[in-house]
Parts: C-alpha cells; structure tokens; sequence
C-alpha cells in the first residue's frame, strides 16, 4: 500500500511544474519490511559476510522444529521436581530466549535474569543448545527470522558490505517505529551513521510490543542519538471524535515520559465516551449484548462495532452468551494461511527442492509418506546431503509396501521441482500444481473434512503467479504470509455481519464505529503480571490507550464490579474489583457514567477521592509464608 502510494504522488510530481529534468519512478524507491528488505540484500551481497546466496528461510515453527533436532542430538538435565518449570524449557521458550538475544542485543544471563529467571539453572545447557543450532542452520544453509536481521546488521558494519550499502540510499524512511527493536535500530545506525537523510514515523503513545522485544526507548531517544533531529508532531486526527480524544489525551497525559502532542479532530464533538460499571461479568455480557443488538436494529453492522479485551481469555463467558444467542461473531488472532499444516505441507516440497539441505523440510515432506518414520527419514536426509543433494539417489532405497507404487512418482516430482519448468509464466504455478496432485490424495486420507483445505492449495496455486520465481515466492510466504482464505473452524466468511471481537494488541492499526473496551479493573488493565516495574506499568498505559483511539463514533469502557471464583454467581465468594487505575476521576469526568444490573457502589463516578495504589507484597509473602 506504502508503495502504490508513492508510485501514485511521484506521478503527480512528474506531471506538476516543479517535476525536475530528471524523471522520478517508484521503481527508484525500494521498500518492504525489514526482514524481506534484509532478505533482497543477503542474495545480493551476503557473500562479503559467508552467506550462500541460494539460503531458504525458516518460518518460526521451522526454526523451533530445526531447535529441537540440535536438542535431540544433546543430553539434557533430569528434571528437578514435578513442575514443568523444573524441566529443561520447551522447544518454544528455548526459542524464545535465543530470539530475545538476538533482538535485544543483550547476553544470555541478562535475558534469563529479566525475562526467563526460572531457566536460570539450565544456563550452560541453553548456551550449548543455541550453539549446536547455528551449526545446523549453517550446514544445512538456512536462516531464520533473527538471523535475517542479525546477517543485514553485520553486513553493514562489514567494511566492504557497509559503504556498499550506504552508497545506494540517499533517504531511508522507517515507518512504526516505535515497534522497533535494538536489533533494528542499530541496523539503522549502520545504513545512516551521522542520520542525514533519515526519517522515523512512529507514535510512541502505541509501542505495546517489547513482548516481541520492540522497545519504546528507540523513539523517545530519537532526538539525542540524532542531535540534529527535527521533530514533527502530527496532531490532527482524522478518525475519531473529539470527545472520544478528549478522554485519550488525558489518558496518555499522565505517562511519565513521552513526545508530547494533543490530537484534535474536525469532526465534531460527537457522543461523549460512556463508563459502565456493571454488577459482575455476566452483567456485562448481558449489557455489550443488549448494546450491540441495539445499535444494529439502528442500522449499524455488527461488523461495525468491536469488543476489546487484554488477555484472550476474558471473552470467554462473552462467547458462550453469543454463540447461545446466535449471534455470529470473529475473534481476532486466527491461524496465517503459512501457519495451517496443510500449507505447511506443500511449501515443504518446495522448500527442500530450493534446498536439498533443508533438514526441516524434508523431515515434513518424508513423515507425510505412509511407511516413513523419523528413523528412516533421517537415513534418507544423510543420504541425500552425503550425494550432494540428488534425489536420484534415493532410487536405492526400497521403500516399505504401503509406499511401493507413490514412492517413484514422489522421486519423480523432487526431481521435476530441481529441474525447474524453465522461466514460462506457467512455472511456478505448474509447480505448485504438480505438488497439489501428489499431496491431494495425502490430505483426504488425514482428514475427513479434506475440502476446504483442498481449496486452500488451489487458491495458493492461483496466488503463485504474482511471484517471479520460487526463490521469491518461499521468501514472500515466509516472511509476510496471507491470511487463510477458509476458515477451518467454520467461522462467518467476510461476506457475512459479525460482531468483531479481539486482544487489544491483535487491534491495533483497526478501527470500528463503536468500540466496546471491556473488564476495565485493576488486575486486568493493567494485567497483574504486567505490574512488576515502572516500564511495565507505562506499557499497560499504552495499551489501554490504543484500546481507546480504535473508535470512531461511540466508546464504552466496562468494568464487573465483582468477580465470582468459578462463576459462582449467588454466592458470595468472590471479590470486589478497582477501576482500572489509568481512569483516576479527573480523567473520568470527561464521560457519562452508567451502572448495569445490581451495582452496590458505582465506582465510575465523577469527583471521587482517588487512592494511592498500595504495595501487597509483604502480605502476600506474610501468606506465602504459611505453606514454604
């Protein structure tokens, strides 16, 4: 969109007065996200650093899987006790940690101390681990989304690959980059040293990220890495009401560091924002239902309006209301079409033809074979590397019964994909062709419902044709994967009216007529386990705020007044909640208040004494104390 964009205002400009002699075009300008720009400048200049050219790039399910081939081969620590915590961390969270140091530039024992402190004691077993997997990623040439990063950072501070760089840029501009990492920024310091010529758009007020590593340090400290900075604010805002911005001003007002900017808007004042305190959660279900209902007999879509939450799992009593109702509704946070198996499946042909060295991909592709297990697969891939990667070879292999007929047309196609149909347009998509045939019969033998899978592939099929080649297409599907065209869980198609439910992270960049923010408490916004420091706290602010700026019309934020242990709703074993302390009551006077069922104290209330939030710890410990 960014490009069509750019390609749409160059011809303007070539067509006004002030066109220079020389003709600009969008093909002038190069753009794309950070890891498929890093990927086009590997190809091109990664041999200054060691890298092949012909890499493949593992998606994060890949790379876990490529993890946990190197942790096989390993001996690992008993487990210490019955908790998982007391065994060696799983593939997943090894993961996580090895993507922590590489994003955040920092040492293992300071990631595990901050973030994964209960990993401490399998500290040198970790190191090891991540040490075997860049040995396996090198020998079987493929990088993962880290090292994409990781490889673009060291080429530009490479002597020879860094002027090569700099040398073909006279601007670099880098959107949302508040979403940026250490990882990234530093990347930035190499293609502009000294900052002329380069441009960052971003919002610091909407950086809720840093559990992908991003860190809101990178925009606020801008202006001193940079001294010669200028700093731009852009104030107007062209969605919401003002009332609604009135309310989010204030909200951001109270971060303790920040860019400043007031947003306005020409809109209008519009409804001003409406606080609900209601008596419980189902209370509150029954009020967004009662609510949204109202507003579609009114003529306004349920697509239109959005119910947003912190944690996914507090729209599960909302969900259960719904669906008893009848009411269609999409939760946001669905599979990425490259994350379903079945297309897992036939990229995996694809990618081991690119690169027979693809461990990962060929243990997918063979484990589909009936009579393949992981012992015979793992023969077949030392085989096929020790030829050189000729599928040939594997003709000496005398395949079990159930494999005897589909195991020399699966040796066929291997070797068709390595050939290549030549440069026709027809090429890649025939490819992909030739897989569907030979996996289709596969995929309806796994599963009795195979169709919309089936369709799946075929409109993968009809996708492939906008790529050039193979080597682009791999690359495009991992790095910046579709959504899935089916919904697998027999969801309302986009064709149909459906109230929007989602995490207020998978919102953001969204926008609705009339948003719904619910469970408004303390304990939830923020989350409890988002309070343990100042920097977390100032997240949770954030996200509340995004939350916030997704309306356009109509803004309702919800908070239960109680909380029942196992909705145990007539009895009284529960709890009392708190407003959520990023609403104190100089901020809630700019909303009308309501309550919703039986409300014994309306919290949400204009001019209350607000509360310092006090420090539980040394009760807590006084409690814990009672057991350890």
């Amino acid at each position: 969109e960014m490009m069509r964009r750019v390609d749409s205002l160059l011809s303007a400009l070539n067509e006004s007065e002030f066109a220079d002699a020389e003709q600009l075009s969008a093909r002038q300008i190069r753009g794309g996200t950070f890891h498929s720009v890093a990927t086009k400048f590997l190809r091109r200049h990664g041999q200054l650093i060691g890298l092949y050219p012909d890499f493949t790039i593992l998606d994060r399910g890949d790379a876990e899987d490529l993890l946990n081939l190197a942790r096989a081969g390993m001996e690992l620590p008993k487990a210490t006790g019955k908790r998982q915590r007391d065994r060696f961390p799983r593939k997943n969270t090894c993961m996580d940690i090895y993507s922590r140091c590489v994003n955040t530039q920092r040492k293992i024992d300071d990631v595990l101390k901050q973030w994964f402190p209960w990993c401490i004691p399998f500290r040198d077993k970790l190191a090891e681990l991540f040490g075997q997997y860049a040995q396996l990623k090198e020998e079987q040439r493929v990088l993962d989304f880290d090292d994409l990063l990781l490889f673009w950072n060291a080429l530009a501070q490479d002597k020879d690959g860094g002027p090569l760089l700099r040398e073909q840029f006279d601007r670099i501009l880098v959107d949302e980059y508040q979403d940026t990492n250490v990882l990234q920024a530093e990347i930035l310091r190499g293609m502009a040293p000294d900052g002329v010529g380069l441009t960052a758009v971003g919002d610091d007020a909407q950086s809720i990220y840093s559990f992908r590593a991003a860190t809101v340090r990178n925009i606020l400290d801008f202006p001193d890495e940079f001294p010669n900075t200028k700093v731009i604010p852009l104030e107007q805002n062209y969605r919401s009401m003002q009332s609604i911005l009135d309310l989010t001003n204030g909200v951001i007002a109270e971060a303790a560091e920040r860019h400043h900017k007031n947003l306005w808007s020409d809109r209008g004042r519009g409804q001003e924002p409406t606080l609900v305190t209601c008596g419980d959660e189902d209370s509150q279900t029954d009020f967004l239902i009662e609510e949204v209902l109202n507003n579609r007999e009114q003529g306004k879509l349920l697509r239109e309006q959005a119910v947003l939450f912190r944690s996914s799992h507090h729209s599960m009593s909302l969900e259960a209301e719904l669906g008893r109702r009848h009411i269609p509704f999409q939760k946001y946070g669905g599979l990425r079409f490259l994350e379903t198996a079945h297309i897992k499946d036939l990229i995996s042909f694809l990618r081991l033809a690119e690169n027979p060295f693809d461990a990962v991909a060929g243990f997918r592709t063979l484990l589909l074979l009936p009579g393949i297990g992981q012992a015979k697969a793992r023969s077949l891939l030392d085989h096929l590397r020790q030829s050189g990667g000729r599928f040939d070879s594997w003709k000496e292999f005398k395949p079990p019964a159930s494999l005897k007929d589909l195991w020399p047309k699966f040796i066929q196609l291997m070797m068709r994909l390595i050939d290549r149909p030549g440069s026709s347009e027809a090429g890649l998509p025939a490819e992909l062709h030739a897989v569907r045939l030979f996996y289709t019969p596969l995929l309806e033998a796994k599963y009795d419902n195979a169709k919309p899978r089936v369709n799946d592939l075929k409109q993968l099929e009809l996708m492939a044709g906008r790529y050039r080649d193979r080597t682009e297409f791999l690359a495009e599907m991992t790095l910046d994967p579709p959504s899935s065209t089916q919904d697998l869980a027999d969801n309302p198609s986009l064709d149909d009216d459906y109230l929007v439910l989602s995490t207020i992270h998978s919102a953001k960049g969204l926008e609705w007529d009339t948003v719904y923010v619910i469970h408004a408490a303390d304990g939830n916004i923020p989350a409890d386990q988002a309070t343990g420091t100042d920097e977390e706290i100032e997240e949770e602010r954030r996200l509340f705020y995004v939350a916030l700026t997704r309306a356009k019309n109509q803004l309702y934020v919800c908070r239960p007044e109680r909380y029942f242990f196992k909705n145990r709703r007539r009895s009284d074993f529960g709890s009392l909640s708190k407003t959520t302390r990023f609403l104190p009551s100089k901020i809630q006077k700019l909303c009308q208040i309501r309550s919703w069922g039986e409300v014994l104290g309306d919290s949400f209330t204009p001019g209350q004494t607000d509360l310092p939030i006090g420090d539980t710890t040394e009760i807590r410990n006084r409690i814990n104390r009672l057991w350890s």
